[in-house]
């Protein structure tokens, strides 16, 4: 390992078992050391958190559990003939069955990586991959749209999406908010979401067709009428995704990435064929690198709720888990953020 990397840093760790009840702590532990050939070790600028993510399965790493999986920072380590050399400024959504990247060095994997969009920082960049990638695979790879042509060509339609029509809710927070406008990009005919009262506005400029705001009561749905979707994509859970089914057209899809849908289908008032998944975002540089040209182009951007510093990072898991926030939450972990 290079001199100029000190042996040891700083790390939100969180270790809900402990004693004293204080779940998150901010410890001293090993710089991590890069093994293998795809491995990477990566100077952390910022972490975007995600919310639900302290209620994820326990342990992610059994001796020092590190939450954050959405990062943005520079390559300090690199694997021989590495697309990202060191000096790179990247971003990433790594893998969840490791540390994540709240500390000040991380490990993240080539398949992870993405060169950091430029014209944005690195809060803002940490607050896109983990967000975006699974806003891209729930429309694109498992919910049968077609994909957006490459920058900075967009808006054309693509095969499967022309004439289609999708409700997202949560319309405002991370996924929902590239969901919208990524389904715009491809096309997709009519793109309605749900959110607030403080964010209807909000979402109308990402390019929704409609807005609906949930605060106006339990009935606010009913404003659709008889509208219903080809692809439904729910970002809330609950109750709310008891009602997306109902909302799905004959043979449409329900898609959940707050949990698994087939637990909340209603008894009745579904639609004939009306199918569901689950699935849990797997990293891509690929789609990366497209979300990347995207944003590079002005076609895509991402919202910042908060951005909190490095030493008050229980107030912005608090934040972030309040599910009222606008885009993400972000970690400054150094300076420059």
């Amino acid at each position: 390992m290079a001199a100029s990397i000190p042996s040891s840093m700083l790390a939100v760790t969180h270790r809900p078992s402990n004693n004293n009840n204080k779940a998150l702590a901010l410890e001293t532990l090993p710089v991590p050391v890069p093994a293998g050939p795809e491995e990477h070790l990566i100077r952390v600028h910022a972490v975007a958190i995600t919310n639900g993510e302290l209620r994820w399965p326990q342990p992610r790493q059994p001796a020092d559990p590190v939450p954050g999986y959405d990062m943005a920072g520079t390559v300090a380590v690199a694997p021989p003939e590495s697309p990202f050399p060191v000096g790179s400024k990247v971003y990433a959504r790594t893998a969840f069955e490791r540390q994540g990247s709240a500390r000040t060095y991380s490990i993240a994997l080539t398949g992870e990586l993405g060169l950091m969009p430029r014209g944005i920082n690195p809060a803002e960049a940490a607050a896109v991959p983990l967000s975006a990638l699974t806003a891209w695979q729930a429309l694109f790879v498992h919910g049968g749209f077609g994909e957006p042509a490459p920058a900075p060509s967009s808006g054309t339609g693509a095969p499967g999406t022309q004439g289609k029509s999708v409700l997202v809710t949560a319309a405002a927070g991370g996924v929902g908010m590239f969901a919208v406008q990524l389904a715009r990009l491809a096309g997709v005919g009519r793109v309605v979401g749900t959110c607030g009262t403080t964010n209807v506005d909000f979402v109308r400029g990402l390019g929704a067709h409609e807005v609906l705001d949930y605060r106006a009561g339990p009935g606010y749905l009913a404003a659709l009428g008889d509208e219903r979707f080809d692809l439904v994509l729910d970002c809330v859970g609950g109750g709310t995704l008891a009602e997306a089914w109902k909302l799905a057209k004959s043979h449409g899809v329900v898609i959940s990435v707050a949990e698994p849908a087939e637990a909340k289908r209603p008894a009745s008032g579904v639609a004939e064929g009306v199918r569901t998944l689950w699935f849990i975002v797997e990293a891509n540089s690929g789609q990366l690198g497209r979300i990347t040209q995207f944003i590079e182009a002005g076609k895509l951007k991402t919202a910042i709720d908060s951005v909190y510093p490095f030493d008050e990072f229980e107030q912005a898991f608090a934040k972030a888990h309040s599910g009222h926030v606008r885009g993400k939450v972000v970690l400054g972990i150094a300076d420059d953020v």
